[in-house]
């Protein structure tokens, strides 16, 4: 799991990042165990100690206003306040917001904003509940959130890459492998992994994402030469976001639903289900991938 301090740009092999902008968040750094240690008995009635992930709730306030409450594993509790903002578009800019407070005391993210959110109450009035484990949520329509979102029509992804990505996300250590019920995802550049992060819902987890990709700005901002990687299937949702965040090709090591596939269709995302190993099917926009690697 990447571990950084929150407010500090990131640097591979050696150059910095882009400045971000210049009014950034204050976030505070609030941390939690990930698991917690419970004894059960197995199938040979044996007594033994085992590891499980810690479900949270965190119940986000902006502007002293409850908004919604997420249930969640609480690696990067800010990031994820803020990429949810960010994916509901309630926020359209860094600049919104002065400060995101979490205090696992009271289970609570205290966000405040620099002018307010217009029209909070009318805009957050129609909710959707997803199929996102442990029921995620939307405001508003989801098709409402297509329009404007025109996605990099070069963006490719060689076979080879997409074989890089599933090995890496092999070989990652996490929170799954300790205790399992929890959903991965992860951003790549090619196939360089950027950040990975694990919560109870692949929703909270591409939250995540996308409040760091908006705090590092610059090339991280980025989506059009980024690859998404999530354990979770691909709903309208998750296609939806990851639009957002202007990521082209989405890899999923479940399948895909029928709106899912509909929606990635008409964005010209390139969704690619059932990866593992060398084994994938490539659901929409093939075209977006280069076929250099035969799989064995």
């Amino acid at each position: 799991m990447v571990r950084m301090w929150l407010n500090e740009p990131l640097s591979f092999g050696g150059q910095a990042a882009a400045p971000a902008t210049p009014r950034q968040p204050r976030l505070s750094a609030a941390t939690a165990p990930l698991t917690r240690s419970i004894e059960v008995v197995d199938e040979y009635g044996q007594r033994r100690s085992i590891r499980i992930p810690a479900e949270r709730p965190l119940t986000v306030y902006v502007d002293k206003r409850e908004l919604v409450t997420l249930m969640t594993l609480g690696a990067h509790p800010e990031w994820l306040v803020l990429g949810y903002l960010r994916n509901q578009r309630l926020v359209t800019s860094l600049d919104d917001i002065e400060s995101i407070t979490v205090d696992w005391d009271v289970g609570a993210a205290a966000v405040r904003t620099r002018g307010g959110l217009p029209d909070l109450e009318a805009r957050t009035a129609q909710r959707v509940v997803t199929t996102g484990c442990g029921q995620g949520s939307v405001f508003g329509s989801l098709m409402d959130a297509l329009d404007g979102i025109t996605l990099s029509p070069d963006a490719r992804l060689r076979q080879s890459q997409l074989y890089g990505i599933l090995r890496a996300v092999r070989e990652q250590d996490s929170t799954y492998k300790q205790a399992g019920s929890v959903h991965g995802c992860a951003l790549f550049r090619g196939e360089e992994l950027l950040l990975f992060v694990e919560d109870v819902g692949r929703h909270n987890a591409i939250d995540t994402i996308a409040g760091w990709m908006w705090l590092q700005g610059g090339e991280l901002l980025r989506g059009d030469d980024k690859v998404f990687y999530t354990t979770g299937r691909l709903t309208s949702e998750m296609i939806i976001k990851a639009a957002q965040m202007g990521v082209p090709i989405v890899v999923s090591r479940s399948g895909t639903t029928q709106m899912g596939l509909e929606v990635a269709e008409r964005m010209g995302l390139c969704a690619i289900g059932r990866a593992t190993h060398t084994r994938f099917l490539c659901y929409t926009h093939p075209q977006r991938l280069v076929w250099d690697t035969p799989p064995p």
